[in-house]
């Protein structure tokens, strides 16, 4: 079983920078998908970023070039390194780990960190 812990989020300012730390209590050994999600005020929960099979990046448009994720397996924690960042991006950020696959599959979710850009 796995836990997952964001930290990092805030009140920031439109163009800083912000890290998002995702804490995991337990190995993440054997899932193939690590992501981020968030979802802004009033809004339907979205992808921002994902890493697929240790490799495989994948951006929402509205962050490419200006996010980046990424992840530690030494000490199971995911990242998600925001540059840039705009009145837009406001939202709760959760972290996501998960197993897809046809016939088995697991996924596990953060309870989410809060980030506001003011403008």
């Amino acid at each position: 079983q796995v836990q997952l812990v964001e930290s990092g989020g805030g009140l920031v300012q439109a163009g800083e920078s912000l890290r998002l730390s995702c804490a995991t209590e337990g190995s993440l050994y054997g899932l193939n998908v690590v992501a981020w999600y968030r979802q802004p005020p009033g809004k339907q929960r979205e992808l921002v970023a994902k890493i697929t099979d240790g490799s495989m990046t994948t951006y929402s448009d509205s962050v490419k070039g200006r996010f980046i994720i990424s992840e530690d397996n030494v000490k199971n924690a995911i990242f998600l390194q925001m540059s840039s960042l705009e009145p837009e991006d406001t939202a709760v950020y959760y972290c996501y780990a998960a197993l897809t696959d046809p016939y088995y599959g697991v996924e596990y979710w953060g309870k989410g960190t809060l980030v506001i850009v003011s403008s």
